[in-house]
Parts: structure tokens; sequence; C-alpha cells
């Protein structure tokens, strides 16, 4: 690979989201003469999306700030077949009216990080079941099912993970490579997209949409991958022991966001600030460089400026302060993490250990019981010396909840209901 040239490149390089191009000088070249568009799919299976998706997220927004158009597009017809990569087995299949609520809860997801309109490089949804959906399907096959080797296909990760376990794959499954890559043609047709971006577990796709351009209709098309995320100690980006970090505050509280990325590991917080805020380089290289205490007023900066660009400056500032009212002078606060638990089973007594996992902030029975072991549990800011100690209605403070602590820095509220 050489040296960009192109502000494109060179951002999405410096900022840690290049991991494969199919043709990197080509594309360089393109973005240095003018505008490219781009695009990146989003299935709908949930009504939002999590962490999970963030770099693919950024990714469209830095081609936006560097001056290019970026397409979100829609899988409102590959959803209802499902993206067999990465996946041990077929999705459930959603019925249309789910599929449609929730690509009304992702699109909120976007708006906070594009801009759309009718500008150059105004942002764009589309959604390919508006050409899926219409398909003649023998018609289809006779013309762009020839350009595809089942050889070929076989062989993309997608399909030989699931064949290597002898884990059924369906032909409905085996479809959707080739009806993304009918999607790269369509935006080509339709909108001028010339380039194709995701994570790396989507390369095969990716290429097999810029081959059909080549081959189908004598195209030139780009296709560009970022690295697939896990964290320093290797676990999976946007899992917590209490479920997925989603992006839209109806399914996960801003607090809780902001405490995900104030609890980053200290070996990622550099890597974070350049994928997911809009720090520049120099802020960041000053921010990674802290060491001891200091790590943690980097984590801080990390937290709110990614929640900044999720929920907006303002719930991120003030999500900055409940955190330092909580942590540096015990406040309880009203944004801070909560789980519910019904009252007759808090009069019945529920075991600490449970409410530490339940709460997130132990990922295990086992990493509760070691919590405790090392003193740093609390219930209502006294220390909890015994594994087998429940917490009952009796500890419902003033302010009608119980507080939980482990260690210094992470909280969580139980709330009787």
């Amino acid at each position: 690979m050489t040296e960009p040239k192109s502000l494109l490149l060179k951002t999405l390089v410096e900022r840690g989201h290049f991991h494969q191009c199919t043709d990197f000088e080509a594309l360089d070249k393109a973005a240095g003469e003018g505008i490219v568009t781009g695009y990146i799919g989003f299935d709908c299976t949930a009504d939002s999306l999590h962490v999970g998706s963030l770099v693919q997220i950024m990714t469209l927004r830095r081609l936006q700030q560097s001056g290019h158009k970026p397409i979100v597009l829609m899988g409102g017809g590959t959803t209802r077949i499902g993206d067999p990569s990465g996946k041990d087995e077929a999705r459930s299949l959603l019925t249309d009216e789910k599929i449609a609520s929730n690509m009304a809860g992702i699109r909120k997801v976007f708006d906070h990080y594009l801009t759309f309109g009718d500008g150059p490089t105004d942002a764009i949804m589309v959604n390919n079941n508006d050409w899926l959906d219409g398909l003649q399907y023998i018609s289809f096959l006779r013309d762009y099912g020839r350009h595809f080797s089942v050889n070929r296909m076989l062989s993309f990760d997608s399909v030989k993970l699931r064949l290597d376990r002898e884990q059924p794959l369906s032909f409905l499954e085996f479809n959707y490579m080739i009806l993304q890559g009918y999607d790269f043609l369509e935006l080509r047709r339709r909108l001028g997209c010339t380039l194709q971006m995701g994570g790396s577990d989507q390369w095969g796709n990716i290429v097999n949409g810029v081959e059909l351009g080549r081959r189908a209709a004598g195209l030139e098309l780009y296709g560009f991958t970022s690295p697939l995320l896990t964290t320093a100690s290797g676990a999976k980006m946007g899992k917590t022991a209490s479920g997925a970090v989603w992006l839209n505050a109806d399914k996960l509280a801003p607090f809780e966001f902001w405490q995900y990325w104030r609890n980053t590991e200290d070996g990622d917080v550099g890597r974070f600030l350049r994928l997911f805020t809009d720090l520049p380089e120099g802020e960041i290289a000053r921010l990674e460089a802290l060491e001891g205490a200091g790590i943690n007023e980097a984590k801080k900066v990390l937290a709110t400026e990614v929640t900044a660009l999720a929920h907006g400056r303002a719930i991120a500032d003030e999500m900055a302060e409940t955190a330092r009212r909580v942590f540096e002078e015990g406040a309880t606060g009203e944004a801070l993490a909560r789980i519910e638990i019904a009252r007759p089973d808090l009069a019945a007594g529920v075991g600490l250990i449970d409410l530490f996992v339940r709460a997130g902030l132990a990922t295990s029975n086992g990493e509760a019981r070691r919590l405790i072991k090392g003193n740093g549990a609390r219930i209502n800011d006294m220390a909890v010396t015994d594994e087998r100690q429940q917490a009952g209605e009796a500890d419902v403070n003033s302010d009608g909840v119980i507080k939980l602590t482990a260690g210094k820095k992470r909280h969580a509220l139980i709330v009787p209901v």
C-alpha cells in the first residue's frame, strides 16, 4: 500500500478504519479528483444498531467529513433472507411489518452522525427492497447468476464456517451474497455509487459486487473494509454481561452508554479516541500518553465525546457531571444505570451475587464472588463481606433505591417496582 494522497484515505488510515481495499491506488486517485459516493448496508434485524456497528457508522461519517457522499443502505429486502456472514445458524425470519419498524428505529441513529439532504455531499438513505422486491427470479438468474462461480462462493468464510462445522446453510441464505452484489450494481446505476464499505467479514460479499459491476456492465467499482474490533483483552465490542450496548436512548440509558466507554481498557483508549470521536490527532496523542490516574481522565473524555455524537452534547455533559457527582461526591443521580426488580422478589431476599451480575457490575457469579472476597463490592456504600448476603426491603434507601458499587468507579441502582 502506498502513502495515501486523498484526504479520504489519509483520514481512514490514520483513524484506524483501514483493513483491505480492492484497488487502493485507484480509489485514492478517484477520491482526490472528485466526489466519491460510497455506501454501507445495514440489515434491519433490530430497532436500533449497537456499538458493534459504530466503526461502520463512523466510516460513513469520515466519508462525508472528507467531502464525499455517503449512502446508508437499509436492507429492507435482504433482511428477509439474513446474512450468513459470521453466523453459526440461520437468523429468524422477520415479518415485513417488523422490518419496517426496525428500519424506523435505525434511522434515528444516523441522524446523529450524518447530515442528510439534497446537496452533493449530503447523505441519503435508501431501501434495497425498492429493487429487490420486484425482481423476476428467472430473468434475474439468467442475467446475473451466470457471473457468480459457485466454486468461489463456497470458498468465502461466510459459507465455509457453516460447512466446516457441518451446520446447515439454506439455499435462501446462499443467495444473500448474490443480492448484496446486485445492490452495488443498482446503486451505481441509480445514484452513481462507486464504493462499497463494510467490516472485514463482508470482504467476500463486497468483492462479489465489485466483480459483478465489471462483468455485467464494464464498471469500475471499489471495495473497502475496516477491521472487526475486539477490546485489548479480546472481548467482542458492543456486548456486556447485561446485554448489547445499543445506540438508541430508548434501548439503553445514556448514562449506561457513557459508563460503557468510561470502563474502556487502558490499552484501547487511544485507538477508540481515533475511531469513535472527532478529536484531533494532537489531543488524542496527549490523552493516550497519560499514565497512572491520568488515563482515567482520558477515559472520561472518551466517554463524553462518544456520547456527544450518539446523544448530543448537552446529554453527554450531563452524564459526565452525573458520573462526577456519583463517583466523587457519592450522590445517587437520576441518570445512573437502573436495574428494576419486583418488590415481591426483593421482600423474599435476592442474593447480591445475582444482583451484581444482573446490573452488569460483574460478568459472572465467579467474578462477583472474587469482587466480594477482594473487598471491592459495596451496597449503599457499605462493604459486602459475605458472598451469601442478600438484599431486601430494608436495604432500600431514602431515595427509594439500592445502590451497588463495584470497585471505586462502577455503580448501579436497584429500583423496586
